[in-house]
């Protein structure tokens, strides 16, 4: 009898990788796909940041570096003075004063329109019949062109034929001259006040929106009232929302040109540090035009800023400790 011999095939090997090639390099090329994908959704806004943001602000500070004139302007041969102009302006007669103008002007305005619209958002947390179409009317002052803000206000504050003259007469007070060089930063401040409380009611309102009904109950169940509820649970819990809506505030209204330029072209009390640099860039009000100490002016500003930015930073990470 014959013995049949049955091979088994041998097992199938795996096909061996290309021992050249390191695993860091095979890694990186299956990933390759998705880091190129988010390259090309990241890129606009890079190159965006960048001409806009990064590319001005480098020209800002080295601006204030050199001194600029008309003809240095052009020919691009302006001469490195390192920080004499920081110290020329710094040292004129007119910086303190109008550090004091913009601390007062950027100071009531972020009180006064936190409060106002903290209050408003709580008000209407509330729901009741038209409470929607109310809360968006009070948005229009947000949505109206600066031009049309800033005029309609410097003809309310007219002083002869101005409808604000014309409500305090009936209670017989004398006419108060809005717009003139004593009482400008008092009205800019008033109007700007108006522009930014939509701002703050917005944003606190949506932060209300997120502490839970819970809580309100919880508390109304043990006694509490609104106004121990308030500071117990909605004041506490709207830290965070309140330290941005802040921040945000003080660097849009640090910077404010517009509203100021257009009811009194920065003259007398309402000249701040943004309609100074203006005026000086731009030659309105002066009689020669100092780009380099506009720059300087510009450079604070962005200093002051970003101390502001990494306060806010700081007292985040408190808050999440």
């Amino acid at each position: 009898m014959t013995s049949v011999t049955i091979e088994t095939p041998a097992p199938a090997t795996r096909v061996a990788a290309n021992p050249a090639q390191p695993p860091g390099r095979r890694r990186l090329r299956r990933l390759r796909p998705t880091t190129w994908a988010g390259l090309a959704f990241a890129a606009p806004l890079l190159v965006y940041l960048v001409i806009f943001y990064a590319y001005p602000l480098v020209e800002n500070v080295s601006m204030s570096l050199h001194r600029f004139t008309r003809a240095t302007f052009v020919t691009g041969e302006a001469p490195f003075v390192g920080l004499d102009i920081y110290r020329e302006v710094i040292g004129s007669a007119q910086f303190w004063p109008i550090v004091r103008q913009t601390a007062i002007f950027v100071g009531a305005s972020l009180f006064f329109q936190y409060v106002i619209g903290l209050a408003l958002a709580v008000f209407f947390q509330r729901s009741f019949r038209l409470s929607s179409v109310l809360r968006a009317l009070f948005l229009v002052p947000w949505l109206l062109p600066i031009i049309v803000s800033g005029t309609t206000w410097q003809w309310m504050m007219d002083a002869d034929s101005g409808i604000l003259n014309r409500f305090l007469a009936i209670f017989g007070v004398d006419p108060v001259w809005w717009l003139n060089a004593e009482n400008s930063l008092m009205s800019v401040t008033i109007a700007n006040i108006w522009l930014g409380v939509p701002f703050n009611l917005v944003i606190l309102y949506s932060g209300l929106q997120n502490i839970p009904t819970q809580l309100y109950e919880a508390a109304a169940l043990d006694g509490a009232n609104r106004w121990r509820q308030f500071w117990s649970i909605t004041f506490p819990l709207l830290k965070p929302v309140s330290a941005i809506t802040l921040l945000l505030g003080f660097v849009y209204t640090l910077k404010v040109v517009d509203i100021i330029w257009i009811m009194t072209s920065g003259t007398g009390t309402s000249q701040t540090l943004a309609t100074w640099a203006y005026s000086m860039a731009f030659g309105k009000g002066t009689a020669v035009i100092q780009y380099s100490q506009a720059a300087v002016v510009g450079t604070i500003l962005l200093v002051v800023a970003l101390v502001m930015g990494f306060v806010y930073l700081a007292v985040q990470r408190r808050q999440e400790d």
